[in-house]
């Protein structure tokens, strides 16, 4: 038999059981197809067409059976062998099993034509997605370069302007600017380190702190000169250069990066798969923000280069100011010191005169807890006389015990002593809750008298006194004068 094809599964047609008895198959070895590689032969199939049924030997007697439900021998029956099938059952069969084979083929060929469609649906898609994302990545590199371009203009023009501000710093200062306006900045800085030192509630920032940190802005403004305003404008052209330096170091990574996706090809070396990097969504701006960003970064630079030019040419205007305003901080720190003084020193005494009338308070208080504690003492005593007597009474025989009135009235004075003791004893700790609070305002009160005195001291003693060594008017005039000589 020769098999065209795939086999089919249809319906299976056995010979008849008698007909395999006596054929010539019956002493062969059955058919096994799992011993040959063919896999376009299903195994089920030859399994079950392989399978030859095995005869009992005959005997005259079935085991298990009457004799009038045993099954005749082939000889014995009427009409002779009987087939399971007949010949129109075959033909059926046949033609059903080319009727599948011819769908299955149309089905087939159609699932072919739809592929081969679908595959070049597929190539175009993909030649055409790949030529759009090439030509953008082109157009993305296009605009790299022009921001490069412009990045690179605006930090050669910052550059120029940075080296304009270093050799203006190395021009030589004037000696005198060290020796005269080193002094007023050394004084209110040594007089706000002093005052650090006050302790307590007093370490408040009052008006002469506020006083003496303008005084240190402006005497540090006045000592440092051009240098101060120089460095200013020299930070401010530094922290743009950066700006620029860093979005030109990026502006060229990012073209590198997108010069080298723009060249990649399905031959190029190098390509691998990774999976989930679409979902992957790193990005931090959109073109709108990410062509904003750099010209921001350039508008700053531009902006920072305005103001160092205007800076550097207004620089000694502003000193001759400043040494005006140094004098007129000068009268307004000496009108705080003195103003704060006098309010210390109020204080103090204030607090002077509570604290004397706080311990004559402790000593009448600790002397009406020794009286309240002698009168306990005699209540207790009374006490127990009256409940002695109470006791021996209670001895009485017989009818003798008898509630007379002086039974009723030793009740009664047990009674009043009892709460007479009780509010003794409230009396005494109220006494003593409130020595407490008195003896713990005056430890309060001792403490910020110290604290107090200290502040007195720093601000009186200490600050006024280094304020004596400030420059005079004419000193710092005459400074200003020879400096912008």
């Amino acid at each position: 038999m020769t098999f065209m094809g795939t086999a089919h599964a249809g319906p299976l047609v056995l010979p008849a059981t008698s007909t395999m008895a006596g054929s010539c198959y019956r002493n062969r070895t059955p058919y096994h197809p799992e011993s040959f590689s063919m896999p376009w032969m299903p195994n089920s199939y030859y399994k079950a067409a392989a399978l030859n049924p095995t005869l009992s030997p005959l005997t005259g007697s079935f085991p298990g059976l009457p004799p009038t439900k045993m099954v005749p021998f082939v000889s014995e029956r009427p009409g002779g062998v009987f087939s399971r099938h007949t010949l129109d059952d075959w033909h059926r069969s046949n033609l059903t099993n080319y009727k599948e084979s011819e769908t299955t083929r149309h089905n087939a060929e159609r699932l072919r034509a739809d592929l081969n469609r679908a595959i070049k649906d597929v190539y175009q898609q993909g030649k055409r997605s790949q030529g759009e994302s090439t030509q953008n990545l082109g157009e993305r590199v296009n605009d790299i370069e022009y921001w490069k371009s412009e990045l690179c203009i605006e930090l050669d023009a910052m550059i120029r302007e940075t080296n304009s501000l270093a050799d203006m710093q190395k021009r030589p200062v004037p000696a005198a600017s060290t020796d005269v306006t080193m002094c007023p900045h050394q004084v209110a800085h040594k007089c706000l380190l002093n005052r650090e030192k006050r302790m307590g509630i007093d370490l408040v920032s009052d008006d002469v702190e506020k006083q003496l940190i303008e005084v240190s802005l402006a005497t540090h403004l006045l000592r440092q000169k051009r240098l101060q305003l120089l460095f200013v404008c020299a930070r401010c052209n530094k922290e743009a250069r950066q700006e620029l330096e860093k979005d030109l170091a990026d502006k060229q990574l990012g073209h590198h990066i997108d010069s080298k996706c723009y060249q990649l090809k399905n031959s190029s070396r190098g390509l691998h798969f990774f999976k989930g990097v679409e979902r992957i969504d790193a990005t931090v701006s959109v073109p709108e923000t990410w062509a904003r960003f750099t010209d921001n970064n350039i508008f700053r630079s531009q902006s920072a280069r305005a103001a160092s030019a205007k800076l550097r040419a207004s620089t000694e205007s502003l000193l001759m100011g400043t040494a005006d305003e140094m004098w007129r901080q000068f009268n307004k720190v000496n009108d705080a010191f003195t103003s704060r003084i006098t309010e210390i020193a109020n204080a103090k005494s204030k607090i002077q005169t509570h604290l004397a009338k706080t311990r004559q308070e402790i000593f009448q208080i600790e002397t009406k807890i020794q009286v309240i504690q002698k009168t306990i003492r005699d209540k207790e005593a009374q006490l127990k006389v009256a409940q002695t007597r109470l006791d021996e009474r209670t001895r009485r025989p017989n009818v003798e015990l008898c509630r007379d009135a002086a039974q009723l009235r030793l009740v009664q004075e047990v009674n009043e002593i009892n709460e007479t003791l009780r509010n003794l004893h409230q009396c005494l700790r109220a006494s003593e809750d409130m020595l407490q609070m008195l003896v713990r305002s005056k430890g309060v009160l001792e403490h910020d008298l110290v604290v107090k005195n200290n502040s007195l001291f720093i601000d009186q003693e200490r600050c006024m006194g280094m304020r004596k060594s400030y420059p005079s008017t004419v000193q710092i005039l005459g400074y200003v004068s020879a400096g912008l000589t």
